[in-house]
């Protein structure tokens, strides 16, 4: 299968991550096979988009990933002990002493390659547990990496921030440099945050069934800037409601192989050959959204190939769920001119009855 995937992406060309934020992304639209295809062969997307001439327009400037680094790297001196304060005090038992550092330990997870820093993750993590069982430490990992299987396919994922605590439980936390002003940050963004957490706590709980002790907690923390310095401020998000959709969506994906399977001979997903890049793409069933805009690369193409269809879900999946049956604007706008559709039909009648209403209130015009 990899082979196969490698082929897919072209020659020399090598594998793009899956990160947390794109599989967040590809759960909400679980639908959408296009979007499955390329994100597990590891298919630049945005290099794709260029070449089809709809480049993606979402993304941080320089200035933020800067500033977010920036701010990362202040939360995690001093071995994490700032973090570590602000994990205990919105998460933290209230029996347990705030960590001290000779409490605190920091194991290097660095190993050759993805797959060897997921195995030394797994094994810190379990270490971890059971050097809070008999002496109540703390532990703090720093960019952990974790595997979660998507479609058939491996996605390794790298968390901000781990904590074992000494109860043997663990907290995600994610570190982010949109501000939280008065005690909150910006429901979106916290939403989005959510939503990427959830695919870690995930991932962990993989590691946690195999780890005696071991159990992940469903509330994240969230560290931001607080107001408009420099300073963190913590908040402690539950994220049951995004784990058991991410989980549920996951599970509905349609596996790699089959999508690979039902591809024309030949199919390459190369930028540099534009000539066979369109074909290639079409090859892939899709299902846009207007959400996809905020989330994916090839957003734009794929809008453009929905209104050129006439396609409803172009104007979002609540009209597309309200419209049952009618999938494209101008079968809606027949059976709403009772041109087609069954009378019958809730959905036909509730069309004709607007229509009707419109017409009288300008005075006859159609729509």
């Amino acid at each position: 299968m990899r082979h196969r995937l490698a082929e897919l992406r072209g020659p020399d060309t090598p594998p793009r991550p899956l990160d947390a934020r794109a599989l967040a992304a590809l759960a909400a639209n679980p639908g959408c096979s296009r979007r499955a295809l390329l994100d597990g062969a590891g298919v630049d997307k945005g290099r794709i988009a260029d070449a089809l001439g709809a480049p993606a327009t979402f993304g941080q400037s320089q200035f933020a990933l800067t500033r977010g680094n920036a701010f990362e790297a202040r939360v995690k001196a001093d071995g994490g002990a700032e973090l570590l304060r602000l994990v205990h005090a919105r998460v933290g038992s209230a029996d347990t002493a705030e960590p001290a550092p000779e409490l605190v330990r920091t194991p290097d997870l660095s190993a050759i390659g993805p797959e060897g820093r997921t195995a030394r993750t797994a094994l810190a993590l379990r270490e971890a547990t059971e050097s809070a069982a008999e002496s109540g430490t703390w532990t703090f990992l720093d960019h952990p990496m974790v595997a979660l299987d998507v479609a058939g396919s491996p996605a390794f994922l790298e968390p901000d921030a781990v904590v074992v605590h000494p109860d043997g439980s663990w907290t995600v936390v994610e570190i982010k440099s949109f501000p939280m002003i008065d005690g909150a940050a910006d429901a979106a963004k916290v939403g989005a945050a959510a939503r990427q957490s959830a695919v870690y706590v995930l991932a962990l709980e993989q590691i946690a069934e195999r780890t005696p002790g071991a159990r992940v907690r469903d509330r994240i923390v969230l560290v931001c800037p607080k107001d408009f310095t420099n300073l963190a401020a913590a908040s402690a998000v539950d994220v049951r409601k995004q784990c058991s959709v991410t989980r549920r969506q996951l599970t509905r994906l349609t596996r790699i192989e089959d999508i690979a399977a039902a591809l024309p001979p030949g199919t390459v997903f190369d930028p540099e050959r534009p000539e066979e890049l369109a074909a290639a793409v079409e090859s892939v069933p899709a299902a846009y959204a207007p959400e996809c805009l905020a989330a994916c690369e090839l957003a734009f193409h794929c809008r453009d190939r929905s209104r050129a269809a006439g396609a409803v879900t172009s104007l979002g999946r609540p009209l597309r769920a309200e419209l049952g049956g009618l999938t494209t604007v101008d079968a809606v706008l027949a059976a709403a001119h009772g041109e087609a559709g069954d009378p019958d039909d809730p959905t036909v009648a509730a069309l004709r009855r607007a229509a009707a209403l419109r017409a009288e209130a300008l005075g006859g015009a159609r729509c």
